[in-house]
């Protein structure tokens, strides 16, 4: 999964599974499965925004420095 569609769909099929299906599985709660789904997106918006938001910031540059030693 990448990015911001990737949560996004993961929010849109935990809701589908949650609120608007009525499947019955034997051995699976669907609700419950959608819920952690939902879940799951959100907290991976919550990252993403969080790095994209330190990318906008601006960075600062990398400096390198280099030592050189004069031989004898």
């Amino acid at each position: 999964m990448r990015g911001i569609g990737g949560c996004i769909t993961l929010i849109v099929v935990g809701a589908v599974l949650t609120f608007a299906s009525d499947w019955e599985m034997e051995s699976v709660d669907l609700d419950l499965v959608g819920l952690i789904m939902m879940v799951a997106g959100g907290i991976g918006l919550a990252v993403y925004a969080s790095v994209l938001k330190r990318r906008r910031l601006g960075a600062l540059p990398v400096v390198e420095e280099h030592h050189h030693r004069d031989e004898i």
